[in-house]
């Protein structure tokens, strides 16, 4: 409503205020209100500003800043939560990305997996590496949607059927899997039977489905695979590197001809007491004419004899490291390791013996490129076949022999062929005498590194004088031979262990 310039007038030259205690008609308003502040009604105003307000939690369940722009929730809204905004939405998947491959707890990653469907997508993308459980999972095609990144795959306990809830796990350094009660009543003697692994149509429906939606595998670990499933593997699957094979036979290793760039292969043909399976002659020649690029080999539980050998030594050239553990093999067999020629690290594990009956000397060859010879828990009381392995291996450089059973005097004697030798590594060896350590030593003009663990036959008290002047020039000297001796040292003037020494009891 406008006024006329009469009536502004009239108010602005009006020289009297306004008294505060002028009653006014309560039916005409105040023109001029009191305009004054409380002081104490700022103040608290201010500090109701100033308190913090809960951050809003999307239906995700993401945390997001407070905007200033939202306005609070009140009783009219029934649902506040519904009202805020998630700003994690408005970040791109690459930037989500960044954030989530800085988490290196594998178990938050999967927790923030389970968030929603975006956080779900792009987690799946981080994994690189899974051990499956379900094979179902895998035949579904889900494996691949949610892990289309994956380099890295175990599919051994998802091959084995076996109750999940039964309370009873077989854990070995090869394999690891559940165990039902029915199958410690078995007639085999096997905790896995035959009965026990999925069939070959299923596995490589499975390999079929896992080679097309993973092309990028770098390392896969497979049972009972046939040719069928290995071909199509090798076929989609170029970049594959790496591969453990398990309860396979000579069959199912023309399926591996196909892997061009296979560098690493364990065969596991025969594990005591888990499963059986034989892997001979010709399989060992089939695998030496296909991966021809191969550069660790790891055979377990194989037969075969001086043929397999000699084909993987002439086929692979490329061969640098060799594992044998629990083998089978025929006599004679271990002359045709000299047809490696590039060589540079040998390791037998868990061989009941090394070579039944290793031929004549002259026959045995040696492999000139070899570096690093490794022994561990076998069995060697075999001298003939010690002596032959110590002449195939002459050229070593590194000796290492851990809890072996027969090493004695005379078995460790034939260690004297190895002459560039410039490292001695010996533990758990029970049997050896400070004579038999010292007569072999001082044989050795490169030795500067020695470590003598747990060989409770070695005496400090035997020492010789050329024995510690030896150690002086060591460079690397590592000397508990004798765990009791070790045990009274450390406790030397505590009184502990004498007889009418210091008594623990509180006085």
């Amino acid at each position: 409503m406008s006024s006329s310039p009469e009536k502004i007038s009239t108010l602005n030259h009006n020289p009297e205020p306004i008294k505060a205690n002028k009653k006014m008609n309560p039916s005409h308003p105040d023109p001029f209100p009191n305009t004054r502040v409380d002081p104490d009604e700022s103040l608290r105003h201010a500090l109701l500003k100033m308190r913090p307000r809960p951050r809003p939690v999307s239906h995700s369940g993401s945390t997001t800043p407070y905007s200033e722009s939202e306005p609070d929730s009140d009783s009219s809204n029934p649902n506040p939560l519904s009202s805020r905004t998630d700003y994690t939405s408005l970040l791109s998947d690459e930037t989500l990305l960044k954030v989530f491959d800085k988490i290196s707890d594998t178990k938050q990653l999967f927790s923030n997996s389970v968030v929603c469907k975006r956080w779900c997508v792009l987690c799946g993308k981080l994994v690189q590496s899974i051990k499956l459980m379900d094979w179902e999972f895998l035949e579904s095609g889900r494996l691949s949607f949610r892990f289309p990144n994956l380099i890295d795959i175990n599919l051994v306990p998802a091959c084995i059927t076996s109750q999940r809830n039964s309370g009873i796990l077989l854990s070995n350094k090869l394999i690891e899997f559940h165990l039902s009660s029915e199958v410690l009543e078995n007639d085999e003697g096997l905790f896995v039977r035959r009965d026990d692994v999925l069939n070959l149509k299923e596995i490589d429906r499975g390999v079929m489905i896992l080679a097309e939606g993973c092309r990028n595998l770098r390392r896969v670990v497979l049972m009972n695979a046939s040719e069928e499933g290995l071909s199509c593997l090798a076929k989609e699957c170029e970049l594959l590197q790496e591969m453990e094979l398990h309860y396979c036979g000579d069959s199912a290793l023309r399926g591996i001809y196909n892997f061009q760039n296979l560098q690493i292969l364990k065969l596991y043909g025969n594990v005591n007491g888990v499963y059986d399976s034989m892997v001979s002659d010709i399989g060992l020649t089939i695998l030496a004419q296909g991966c021809r690029r191969l550069v660790k080999l790891e055979l377990v539980g194989c037969e075969g004899s001086y043929d397999g050998i000699k084909a993987i030594g002439q086929c692979c050239q490329m061969l640098e490291e060799l594992t044998i553990s629990n083998h089978r093999m025929e006599g004679g067999w271990l002359s045709a390791l000299s047809y490696c020629g590039n060589l540079k690290s040998l390791r037998f594990e868990s061989c009941k013996n090394i070579d039944v009956n290793p031929g004549l000397d002259e026959h045995l060859g040696s492999c000139m490129m070899l570096e690093e010879l490794h022994l561990k828990k076998c069995q060697i009381r075999n001298k003939q076949g010690a002596k032959a392995l110590f002449s195939v291996c002459r050229s070593v450089r590194e000796l290492i022999i851990e809890d072996c059973w027969g090493l004695d005097n005379g078995v460790f004697a034939a260690a004297t062929v190895f002459r560039t030798i410039r490292s001695l590594s010996l533990e758990g060896c029970s049997l050896l005498t400070t004579q038999g350590l010292e007569s072999v030593v001082l044989s050795w003009k490169e030795l500067d590194r020695l470590r003598v663990v747990s060989c409770n036959n070695i005496k400090d008290s035997e020492i010789t004088a050329e024995l510690a002047t030896l150690f002086c020039v060591l460079k690397e000297l590592k000397w508990q031979p004798d765990s009791r001796s070790m045990l009274s040292a450390s406790l030397e003037g505590s009184g502990v262990g004498q007889k009418g020494g210091r008594s623990l009891r509180r006085k």
